[in-house]
């Protein structure tokens, strides 16, 4: 008999769930701390695009918590770590070339910050994550950023910078 990977319940039946981000098999009384992941079934999945009336049948017998993730295989859900900033692959270099400059020792700054001297020398060997409070206590002190630069990401995006000519460009509106 199945056992359920959130509370260990034996039951003869589980659902495919997604609970922040992963997918479990989960029991009805554990269902609801997730998204019920759907399986298409073969006729669906035959052809790549599907008409509006298929997919309002699909839509209409699916229940009002799990409609939104009905559209999941063509767009996928904004979660919390989209916003999040993601630490630069060299923080560990980032902080200890900040340190030298200031001409601290790893204890000088560990006591500056109110952190331990081992936590900075794992900093700085990158063998651990800054947690999001040392890391602001080390871009404040030290006057750098550890995150990977965002704002070359956003400059790809912005209109100014494209050399293409669009229909924008070119239409003129009659208001």
């Amino acid at each position: 008999m199945p056992q359920c990977e959130m509370c260990g319940a034996d039951k003869p039946s589980l659902t495919t769930t997604k609970v922040e981000g992963a997918e479990l098999q989960l029991c009805d009384s554990c269902k609801d701390f997730g998204t019920e992941v759907r399986t298409e079934s073969a006729s669906s999945t035959s052809t790549k695009y599907s008409t509006s009336s298929s997919k309002t049948d699909q839509s209409s017998g699916s229940s009002g918590s799990s409609s939104s993730s009905s559209d999941g295989s063509t767009r996928r859900r904004r979660d919390m770590f989209d916003d999040m900033d993601e630490i630069a692959a060299d923080y560990d270099e980032r902080i200890r070339a900040a340190r030298e400059k200031q001409g601290l020792s790893q204890e000088d700054l560990a006591g500056q910050l109110n952190e331990k001297a081992s936590l900075i020398r794992k900093l700085e060997r990158g063998d651990t994550l800054p947690s999001d409070d040392v890391q602001k206590k080390l871009e404040k002190k030290l006057g750098i950023s550890l995150t990977e630069g965002s704002s070359d990401e956003d400059a790809d995006w912005s209109g100014g910078s494209s050399t293409t000519t669009t229909l924008g460009d070119v239409v003129k509106r009659k208001d």
